[in-house]
């Protein structure tokens, strides 16, 4: 199962490459990893997604506390949050292929960024799902280059499941 984990830290030189160290030593991928500024000077937030069960999950957790800098640890799979990802997609784009791909790209509520002779690059922001939707849709173009950030997450202080609201029928 894939796992969020929100990681708040001192920002000091060397956290990153301790934490990384941490996962690569016991065996773990990062699947994806976004660090920045937290809302208080001198602390960053990194947010982190890995495969494991929730006991493997609960030892990473420990061991992160082990290290220096490490504030606090959260595993925010299961809870309520706002996630986003970035995407730059450059796609082939001929004259006979251009507009299908700019159809799409306002379905996907997408921005071009970029147009040349025989591409376009897209900028694609939100949940995670709509970047792998988006690929799947503009794969048979062709795709140049893919560059994510990775997700980013912050729990909701609403508490609203938006992933649980998707699920329930709308009844009117």
């Amino acid at each position: 199962m894939k796992h969020t984990i929100s990681v708040l830290v001192q920002d000091e030189a060397g956290v990153l490459s301790r934490i990384a160290g941490l996962f690569a030593r016991r065996g773990f991928n990062i699947e994806s990893l976004a660090v920045g500024p937290a809302e208080q000077m001198g602390i960053s937030r990194i947010t982190m997604v890995v495969h494991g069960d929730d006991s493997i999950i609960e030892q990473l957790t420990k061991q992160l506390y082990k290290l220096i800098n490490v504030l606090k640890v959260q595993d925010i799979t299961e809870t309520p949050c706002v996630e986003r990802e970035l995407m730059l997609l450059k796609v082939n784009a001929n004259s006979t292929t251009r507009s299908e791909i700019l159809e799409i790209t306002q379905i996907f509520r997408a921005r071009v960024v970029d147009v040349a002779e025989d591409s376009l690059t897209l900028e694609i922001v939100g949940d995670p799902g709509k970047s792998v939707a988006i690929v799947q849709v503009l794969q048979k173009f062709g795709l140049r280059e893919i560059a994510r950030t990775g997700k980013i997450a912050l729990t909701r202080e609403s508490g609203v499941n938006t992933e649980y609201l998707k699920s329930v029928e709308v009844k009117v």
